[in-house]
């Protein structure tokens, strides 16, 4: 069985530098930032297949410069199986 794992986070970033880090969560493995405003308030979505790497790509994005705080809202896991021919 392969796991899928969904999780949306609020990150706040200096006003000033958000551009450039909005584009440096965009350029990680399955991030995207789908709503941001100039004031620097961000919502990030991340998926993966581990949790793992997802925590990896939150301690990333809370690391980068310009980025004052990240706020995990949401997380979900399900669990995928192929289906196997008889």
């Amino acid at each position: 069985m392969d796991e899928y794992h969904v999780c949306s986070l609020i990150v706040y970033a200096v006003a000033n530098q958000s551009g450039q880090v909005k584009t440096a969560i965009e350029n990680l493995k399955g991030a995207e930032v789908p709503i941001h405003s100039e004031s620097g308030k961000m919502v990030v979505t991340l998926e993966g297949s581990s949790k793992d790497g997802l925590v990896d790509s939150f301690n990333d994005i809370k690391a980068m410069p310009g980025v004052l705080d990240t706020t995990l809202v949401f997380h979900q896991m399900d669990e995928q199986s192929e289906l196997k021919e008889a």
